[in-house]
């Protein structure tokens, strides 16, 4: 049961990799810059934590789902991966956002098109506009 905690970071980082490839986000978009940013990010926030562990602020909380080793005082050996995964979920949500509401615009663009907006084809097969459907009928 200590290794739980351990366990299920490793989970979720598993499952970033995988939504990573599937959607090339981070690594698989540009591994040379994900290489240096993710270890930067990490560093970053390991430095923070032992900024804060020095001032007092931060402190190894006691649970049995936690292996119980320590990296530095007060520094659990799953700190480091849970900072991976915060850093990497990070990155892949910078990456994925901009894809998301770029497919949302999409998608809404084409039910507007559904439902009457837009070009669309008359009965000789040419493109017209949706204003010139409405005359289509006086002619």
């Amino acid at each position: 049961m200590g290794v739980l905690y351990l366990l299920g970071l490793l989970v979720a980082l598993t499952g970033m990799v995988v939504l990573d490839r599937r959607f090339r986000l981070f690594f698989w978009r540009d591994w040379r810059r994900a290489v240096v940013v993710l270890p930067v990010g990490i560093a970053i926030f390991l430095v923070w934590d032992v900024i804060g562990i020095h001032a007092g602020v931060f402190f190894r909380g006691e649970t049995s789902f936690m292996t119980g080793v320590e990296v530095g005082r007060e520094l659990p050996l799953e700190e480091p991966f849970f900072l991976a995964l915060l850093c990497y979920l990070t990155m892949n949500l910078l990456a994925g956002l901009p894809m998301l509401i770029e497919r949302s615009l999409n998608y809404r663009k084409g039910r507007a098109d559904r439902k009457g907006g837009g070009d669309r084809s008359d009965s000789t097969g040419r493109r017209r506009r949706r204003d010139d459907r409405a005359t289509a009928g006086r002619r």
